[in-house]
């Protein structure tokens, strides 16, 4: 048994060793320092993440693997997977950024590993015909942020029927994939609201949520969410058949690292 003990320790001493090596390989190329959507502001001021920006390296060849990765893609975390790679800032935590920072950090490391140029498929509105045409990622723009967080990155709202107080937070990756399907706007609601009425308590938020928030004060509060939800614009002007233009949206998925 010691034999085994201490063939295991040496395992982990050489994985450690391994590690600690291809980490200071990664840092010797200048990192790319990459802007978030939200400009920081919807964490704790405690977070790292609070600074606006985070510090990511080139993709290698290496990590295009991941991206080809089958267990990756059948559980739909090929791009966390990817951003734990390449995210090189000290204390980042990949689970911890919202989804639309993450979008915006996903859209730098494509437009580094292979350029600006992403070939989608849109319908034409006016002849209802599928074209294809390149969005050029580099004039994405973030959508406007004007709400004014506290200290720990949440944000205040008022009902206006009965002046009832809350306080929200906008959910991380890792919070958004754990939302329960079976009650998913109870389950939004209660992991968005960090304090009612100056209760911070899950408890009695949950009650109140249960018992007191009428559905149309409900709805008001997730519109005001999603209206003032920082991101990147996906909304992209192109070419239409007849010469004129149209507006479209286009969404993020796995195939925007292929070309």
């Amino acid at each position: 048994m010691s034999n085994v003990s201490s063939e295991l320790r040496n395992l982990d001493l050489i994985n450690a060793a391994k590690q600690h090596y291809e980490k200071q390989q990664r840092t010797k190329v200048p990192p790319i320092v990459v802007a978030l959507p939200s400009k920081g502001l919807i964490y704790p001021e405690s977070s790292i993440l609070r600074q606006g920006s985070v510090e990511m390296r080139y993709m290698t060849a290496y990590d295009e693997d991941i991206l080809t990765n089958v267990t990756y893609i059948k559980t739909g975390v090929v791009f966390d997977k990817l951003l734990e790679s390449l995210v090189v800032t000290p204390g980042v935590n990949v689970n911890e950024i919202s989804a639309t920072d993450r979008d915006g950090l996903i859209i730098s490391a494509r437009i580094h590993a292979y350029g600006n140029l992403y070939p989608v498929t849109v319908t034409d509105p006016k002849t209802q015909n599928s074209i294809n045409r390149d969005v050029d990622l580099s004039k994405l723009k973030f959508k406007a942020f004007t709400l004014i967080p506290d200290a720990n990155g949440e944000f205040e709202y008022v009902f206006s029927d009965n002046g009832n107080t809350l306080k929200f937070r906008y959910l991380t990756t890792e919070a958004s994939k754990n939302l329960d399907p079976d009650r998913s706007i109870s389950n939004l609601l209660e992991l968005s609201i960090m304090e009612i009425n100056g209760n911070r308590d899950k408890n009695i938020i949950a009650e109140y949520i249960k018992f007191d928030m009428r559905a149309l004060d409900a709805k008001k509060f997730r519109s005001y969410i999603s209206d003032n939800l920082p991101g990147l614009d996906l909304n992209v002007q192109f070419e239409g058949e007849d010469g004129g233009t149209f507006d479209a949206m286009f969404q993020l998925s796995a195939d925007l690292f292929w070309f």
